[in-house]
Parts: C-alpha cells; structure tokens; sequence
C-alpha cells in the first residue's frame, strides 16, 4: 500500500471505522456480553469482568464470559451485592479462563461488592478524573483500590497499570464501551460524565500491527508508551473521539489481516 497523505489516511481510517462500527460487530466480539443487561450495574459488572477475560481466542472468551454470568445467575449486580462469605462463593471455584482462576474470579467479587458499597455505580468512582486528559491516572487508581481488599499477589495481574508500563488494553476497552455513544448501536454509551476525548485506543498486537503498517505508531512494543504515540496521532484524526479509529485498526488486523 502506498504512503498515504494525512487528508487520505484519515479518510480511508473513517470510512473503515463507520464500516466496521455496526450491530454485526457485536456478533463476534465479547462486547455481546454487556449487551444482555439494561441495568446500570448489571452492563458495568458484565462489561467489566467480560473485558477482564478479553485475551487469547475469541471463541473462547465468548464461551467463557458467558459461562461466567450464567454463574453469577445472570445477575451480576444481585450476585455481587447478595454474597454474604467466601461459602457463597465456592460456585466460582471452577471457573478458568487462562490464568484467571476461581480464586481470582472470587477475589474480583468481593472487590466489587466493596466498590459498590462505596459508590452508587462504577462510573462514580471515575467522576474524580472527568477533568482529565487522559484515564490512565483513573485506571492506576482504580487498581489500587480495588486491591485494597486482602487478596493472593497472583491475582493483582489481572488489572493492569498503565503507570508500571502497561498499554492496559482490556480496561481501555471496557471504557469504550462504557463512554462512546450507542448512535451506532455498538457501544453501550452509559457513562455520560466522561468524554470519548479522554478515551485511549484498546492497543493489542492487531491494532499495533496495522498502526504501524499505516505510519501512526513507531514504537515496536505495545506498552504505555506506545499507546501515548498512538494516543497522539489519533487526536490529530479526531480529537473529539479518537478511539473511534479502534475499529478500523481492529477490523484492518482482524477482518482484512491488513
């Protein structure tokens, strides 16, 4: 493909990205999972723990977020806040995905049922930061306190910390979902205190290979810093919403193995 000029690169990224931003999106892609709920809590818990399996084959996330609510009776909020000790938790012991065991899952839970007796809903918690540029000082203190509960080591590696370097792609998708409009019926929208300006792009091996195929993304490693160069190229498409572009780079990888 030949270089692009900018007025063309952006052209081409937004009609890919109107392209791929569409219902049948959701056919394939675990953002399914918080589409089952119209209760505030209920879409932030599935979206949340959904987002948190979201690595390694698809199918396989698809099977296993929807194993996952079917063990939370498909209640996640009622399950989250009606547990009284670990004995009603002993269900999730079975659950894996990965490396995200039961005790991992049980853990999340409890941190959950904290994090909802503090705040009314998760976006709450984030209302601290709605005056931020960027959310990765958001996500760095979301895992704190999430982990301010006694917990196994092993399971703090499930969030992860954009300050220690991480592109922290999951819960940079979870907060897709939750922000950017439903206009096209694929994001769920529900946070309204954030803006999508603030949003940064989901950044895995597909989106990264694409952007540095296109010349938005020099750096090789898919880490924070990587994310902050492609955080600032997308701007310049659109500041308003750059991570819009998420679905063109995703859908180039994915759909097109651009």
């Amino acid at each position: 493909m030949k270089k692009l000029s900018k007025t063309e690169l952006k052209d081409f990224l937004n009609e890919k990205a109107a392209f791929y931003e569409n219902p049948e999106f959701i056919e394939t892609d675990p953002i399914q999972i918080p589409h089952k709920y119209s209760l505030k809590q209920d879409i932030e818990i599935s979206g949340f723990l959904t987002a948190t399996i979201s690595w390694g084959n698809r199918k396989s996330i698809l099977t296993n977020a929807h194993k996952l609510m079917n063990l939370l009776g498909n209640s996640p909020y009622d399950f989250v806040m009606s547990h009284h000790d670990d004995d009603d938790l002993e269900e999730l012991s079975s659950f894996v995905h990965r490396t995200f065991n039961g005790d991992d899952l049980k853990y999340f839970i409890r941190a959950l049922n904290h994090l909802y007796k503090n705040y009314d809903d998760m976006e709450h918690f984030y209302l601290q930061f709605k005056n931020d540029t960027y959310l990765q000082n958001a996500i760095h203190s979301f895992k704190r306190d999430f982990f301010s509960l006694s917990h196994l080591p092993r399971t703090q590696k499930h969030v992860s910390d954009p300050l220690k370097n991480s592109a922290a792609k999951r819960i940079n998708m979870f907060f897709r979902w939750m922000v950017r409009s439903n206009a096209a019926g694929v994001d769920l929208g529900i946070w309204k205190n954030l803006s999508p300006s603030q949003l940064s792009c989901p950044l895995d091996v597909h989106s990264g290979n694409v952007a540095r195929k296109l010349g938005l993304l020099k750096r090789k490693q898919n880490d924070a810093k990587a994310l902050k160069e492609l955080d600032t190229q997308l701007r310049l498409l659109d500041p308003k919403d750059p991570v819009k572009y998420d679905y063109a780079l995703f859908g180039l990888g994915v759909f097109e193995k651009f």
